[in-house]
């Protein structure tokens, strides 16, 4: 977007541009989202910023009202440059870790990050760390009940302190000052996740349902919810479609507080509330599909992580996707752990170590299943590409778990049954919808 796009898209504060960009106000020194309600400043006052971590290096404040700590997220590279995404993942859902240890982990050099971020943010990585965390803990404080200690915790600083002094040495207030008169509890947490329209949540419920594992997954007309496990630890969450308000209420159940920013950022992919809806909708016009048959406000559904969407991937394999539930949920019901009246994925060293007769499959099937759980028990970090050297594992189930488990964009799943006879129907040239591919295949999916 340029100035004038910028400056017509505040003037109407069209929630489709909703953490696009970010409005900063020079006689204020506050920096607002595009939907903010306050009265609009004169437009030679503002100047305007992609990333909310850009204004708060400018000196600006983030805004109490419209709480830009609440917006979607936006990047105008995503999809297109895959070490700066997973810099940024690692950032938002690892907030406890240095920047020498998210280094590592990606494999690059200090010098090298340090160039990607003045390259597409300029700022150091250091400083993008510290506003993150800083608008996640005001995000806590605005929304949540937590103590004041335990979103220290959940935010990546070692203490109440720390926290204290960062986020007054950012915003120019305390935590007590941000925070709304409500009393602390040790209950669930409740936060909301925005999502910039349009959002299609019949198209993305009736997904869900459909794949839904009995128990551990809830599909109701306005929400979901399911169990799930992170880092040994179990948890729960359920999310209510709120469409006037553009996003998700979350209720969330964690043991763990320093999970929940990487519990979040799983959400989000779940939901893939980040998604560019109008670009996505113009590639696949692009792309060969009619303009009358585009799914308005797409979204690619996620599973909960890369293990469950090897499984569902592995049993799926060339049968109906209610059979293929039908297997998974008898899976999950014998295997899965237990606790009250929650039921959970089974772990992998629980699939491992069975014989699997109880599922109705081949043999050769059960054995690849268990080939999987074994792999991934001696290489949880391999990456999925890794996967074809087990037998009856093919490009079909690594670009499926890709596709869900990863929520990766550009995905064509070619040799798809469904997709192979959509596209003798349609003229479709794939090409044209990168790096938007995933969304291809889901609206052939939907075309059938």
């Amino acid at each position: 977007m340029h100035s004038i796009s910028y400056q017509q898209a505040r003037m109407s504060r069209d929630p489709r541009f909703d953490g696009m960009f970010f409005i900063a106000v020079k006689t204020t020194k506050i920096f607002c989202r595009s939907i903010c309600p306050a009265n609009l400043p004169h437009e030679k006052n503002v100047e305007y910023f992609q990333h909310a971590q850009q204004a708060m290096d400018k000196g600006y404040r983030p805004c109490l009202r419209c709480r830009p700590d609440s917006a979607p997220q936006s990047y105008a590279w995503k999809g297109t440059d895959t070490t700066i995404q997973r810099a940024i993942t690692l950032i938002r859902e690892y907030n406890q870790l240095n920047i020498n240890e998210i280094t590592t982990k990606l494999g690059i050099s200090d010098r090298y990050l340090r160039q990607l971020f003045a390259q597409y943010f300029g700022l150091s990585p250091k400083q993008y760390q510290l506003f993150s965390k800083v608008l996640f803990a005001k995000k806590l404080l605005h929304q949540g009940a937590l103590p004041i200690e335990e979103i220290a915790i959940a935010s990546g600083f070692s203490s109440a302190r720390r926290l204290q002094d960062n986020f007054k040495k950012v915003t120019g207030l305390t935590p007590s000052q941000v925070r709304k008169s409500k009393l602390a509890s040790n209950q669930n947490i409740f936060l909301k996740l925005h999502f910039r329209p349009p959002f299609n949540w019949p198209h993305m419920r009736e997904f869900l349902a459909k794949r839904a594992i009995e128990v551990v997954e809830l599909v109701t007309p306005r929400g979901y919810s399911r169990s799930f496990s992170i880092n040994g630890n179990q948890g729960w969450f359920a999310a209510t479609y709120e469409p006037n308000e553009h996003c998700f209420l979350l209720e969330i159940d964690l043991p763990k507080l320093e999970d929940l920013s990487a519990v979040l950022c799983n959400i989000e992919r779940i939901f893939d509330v980040n998604a560019h809806s109008y670009q996505i909708q113009q590639q696949l016009i692009k792309s060969g599909i009619p303009e009358i048959n585009v799914v308005n406000g797409i979204r690619l559904p996620g599973v909960w992580d890369t293990f469950e969407a090897g499984c569902r991937a592995i049993l799926g394999q060339q049968i109906s996707v209610k059979a293929a539930i039908s297997i998974l949920s008898l899976l999950t019901s014998t295997l899965g752990a237990r606790e009250k009246d929650k039921l959970y994925f089974p772990t992998p060293i629980s699939i491992a170590n069975s014989d699997l007769d109880f599922l109705p499959i081949p043999n050769s099937r059960k054995q690849t299943l268990r080939d999987f759980a074994q792999f991934m028990l001696a290489n949880p970090k391999h990456s999925l590409d890794a996967w074809l050297t087990i037998k009856g594992i093919g490009p079909w189930t690594v670009a499926y778990a890709k596709m869900r488990g990863l929520s990766e964009p550009d995905i064509f799943l070619e040799k798809d049954l469904i997709i192979t006879k959509q596209l003798t129907k349609y003229k479709i040239e794939s090409a044209n919808s990168t790096p938007w591919r995933s969304y291809l295949t889901l609206q052939l999916w939907s075309m059938s």
